[in-house]
């Protein structure tokens, strides 16, 4: 992921490469732990004890696999 500034017009990618540009006004600080990302630490924290306990929804095509969280520590840091 790539993250331009206000005053950055351009990017030059090092192979080819298919990118998506997207714009607007910041919406606010956000978290993010592991493949959750809220505007609360508390729902990170939620959503990390729901995914361990198994109370999320998986997609029709794509749940066979369980993928355990990276760690026990769902006090997820802000990102910067």
């Amino acid at each position: 992921m790539l993250v331009l500034t206000s005053d950055a017009s351009s990017f030059q990618a090092v192979e080819p490469t298919t990118a998506m540009v997207l714009g607007g006004e910041p919406i606010g600080e956000r978290f993010l732990f592991w493949n959750f990302v809220s505007s609360s630490r508390k729902r990170l924290t939620e959503a990390a004890e729901d995914w361990q306990a198994g109370r999320m929804k998986l997609p029709e095509a794509d749940h066979d696999e369980f993928i355990p969280l990276p760690s026990t520590d769902t006090s997820p840091p802000p990102i910067s």
